[in-house]
């Protein structure tokens, strides 16, 4: 195993890559952020960074979103924190690695304490099984108080997808028929608290840069529970999730990639400043305790 793990630190920039046959993925240290997902025929599915947006799949912790004025509130105190927070900019130790897995963890240090107070561990696996990538979040608790924290994924989608036609030819085919309603953000990336309908025709999500006008489509109870990607004539991709119980789908206009987000825990709503471990939808881990997520990323076709 430790020669394993050192061989894949070998690897240009310390990138890790797994998976033989249908499916090879490639992780970075930097964030543990998959950064390349590639077909049995060399086709990559993920975004690969460009002018756009410089990233790929960034894992959102311990926040997800945006906090009003940039602040994690706990009681009188204030924490500076930037949207998403931290964990996708700081580097993750390889703590285990084969051919067809690998397990990243990012603990807590005098740096993570200025923005976000509390003892953590945050771990990351990817398997490639066959066609599919099972990627796993396990948040633990080490301290002797409870942890509030918010995680999620932001995987970025290559849109068209290879060998496609037009980005309007695409669609999502979501798992049940979501009736809604979705929040839009508003001021500085809060959410407008006003419910909006979802431009979903029952199942179906016909895909166009126009939806995302005015920012992400943001979900706080899905109905479903994995979603595809699709258009005629190409291979797409299902995108499912456990634990997860948000969803945030989010392009930024002209640019030619799709983020389908799992999600637990949202941005602040506009106006509703909050403390922290009181908000709508952070998760609260007892000392001792964890608490685990999952979302898989398939092929199809």
């Amino acid at each position: 195993m430790a020669r394993e793990i050192q061989a894949a630190r070998e690897g240009q920039d310390g990138i890790v890559e797994i998976g033989i046959g249908a499916l090879i993925a490639r992780v970075k240290p930097l964030g543990a952020e998959l950064c390349s997902l590639r077909d049995a025929a060399g086709r990559e599915f993920l975004w690969q960074a460009g002018e756009a947006w410089p990233r790929h799949a960034p894992i959102l912790f311990p926040i997800v979103g945006r906090l009003h004025d940039d602040v994690l509130r706990l009681g009188e105190a204030r924490h500076p924190i930037g949207q998403h927070g931290f964990a996708r900019d700081l580097p993750f130790e390889l703590v285990e690695c084969d051919p067809a897995a690998c397990r990243f963890r990012l603990r807590d240090n005098p740096a993570t304490h200025a923005a976000y107070p509390f003892p953590f561990r945050l771990e990351v696996s990817y398997a490639v099984h066959e066609a599919s990538l099972a990627i796993g979040y396990t948040v633990i608790n080490p301290g002797e108080a409870p942890l509030p924290f918010c995680v999620g994924a932001h995987p970025a989608f290559c849109w068209p997808l290879p060998g496609a036609g037009p980005k309007t030819a695409h669609r999502l085919e979501f798992e049940q028929e979501e009736s809604g309603p979705v929040y839009r953000p508003g001021s500085l990336g809060l959410l407008d608290p006003t419910p909006q309908p979802f431009p979903a025709h029952g199942r179906t999500l016909p895909l166009d840069d126009a939806l995302f006008e005015t920012g992400a489509l943001v979900l706080l109870a899905p109905a479903s529970r994995h979603v595809r990607f699709t258009a005629p004539g190409a291979p797409g991709l299902e995108v499912a999730w456990q634990g997860f119980e948000q969803l945030g789908i989010w392009m930024k206009p002209g640019a030619e990639f799709l983020c389908i987000e799992p999600w637990a825990g949202h941005a602040d709503f506009t106006g509703q400043p909050t403390d922290f471990r009181r908000k709508p939808a952070v998760q609260v881990l007892e000392p001792g305790a964890s608490a685990s997520f999952q979302h898989r990323i398939s092929l199809l076709g």
